[in-house]
């Protein structure tokens, strides 16, 4: 395949399961590079990877090498020294006149549980999690705002992702899953994610992205379903952890900012593509 020239990204945290999605996903269209925390062989051959600690390593070494002219940050680890690699990343970002994609969450409106939040909404979070997410969108969105994208994901159930995963492993070992039965929230998929980020660098779009579900479903239902997508001989045990007696929301929903049909999803989508 024909590498477009136009850009060199850099993927921060593309030994993750999400940051590893989008390597997979842009690799080929792109000259593609990004980084991993513990040491790997795999990762070691491959010249387009730098092993890089948050807590060590100086991040403008690697930004130096690169030249990237897309940043995607998918870095998980100690909050406070995630604050300051994006308060490094902001600055160069600005300097060299280039873009930053930054994945966030929808606990960055986790205070609000009456109604789903859209793009343009209020951020306001009850959760250090969230906090720190509010903190890192807010120095982004102080940029030229065609040079940033922050893209909120609500959860996210892929085949191999971390939560399927250990749903299958809890079956496994005969142990309760835990349910929310008043949580409504919305959802999406690695692979769905990965062409939408494709899409947003291709068209070259710039803003703030609800990359979930168009529509809700309640946590517990939804688990439920992820269960009987698999045709498992034990049966699942599930705990129901009631954390208030109403339903709240945690969801984000597109209004403004939409992405075409084909990249739009729906959460019936995600069991489908689990019954493959």
């Amino acid at each position: 395949m024909r590498k477009e020239s136009k850009h060199k990204i850099l993927i921060l945290g593309a030994s993750g399961f999400l940051g590893g999605a989008i390597y997979k996903e842009l690799c080929s269209y792109f000259r593609t590079f990004g980084t991993y925390n513990i040491s790997n062989a795999v990762f070691e051959k491959n010249k387009h990877f730098f092993q890089y600690n948050i807590e060590e390593d100086d991040i403008y070494e690697i930004l130096d090498i690169v030249k990237p002219t897309i940043i995607i940050s998918a870095l998980r680890g100690n909050f406070s020294k995630q604050v300051l690699i994006h308060q490094h990343l902001a600055e160069y970002v600005f300097t060299n006149k280039i873009k930053l994609l930054y994945l966030s969450s929808a606990n960055v409106f986790d205070a609000y549980i009456k109604y789903p939040s859209y793009e343009q909404d209020k951020t306001y979070s009850n959760s250090i999690y969230g906090h720190f997410k509010i903190k890192i969108e807010n120095m982004l969105l102080r940029l030229p705002k065609k040079q940033i994208a922050i893209l909120r994901l609500p959860m996210v159930f892929g085949s191999q992702s971390p939560r399927v995963q250990e749903i299958i492993q809890y079956i496994k070992d005969k142990e309760p899953i835990e349910v929310f039965p008043n949580l409504i929230m919305n959802v999406t998929t690695d692979s769905k994610i990965t062409q939408q980020i494709h899409y947003i660098i291709n068209r070259n779009k710039f803003g703030i992205f609800h990359l979930g579900s168009n529509d809700l479903v309640h946590h517990d239902d939804f688990i439920k379903e992820i269960v009987n997508a698999f045709p498992f001989e034990e049966k699942a045990i599930y705990k129901r952890v009631y954390t208030t007696n109403d339903d709240r929301y945690l969801a984000v929903l597109p209004k403004f900012n939409k992405l075409p049909k084909h990249l739009q999803l729906y959460s019936q989508d995600i069991i489908s593509e689990l019954k493959i």
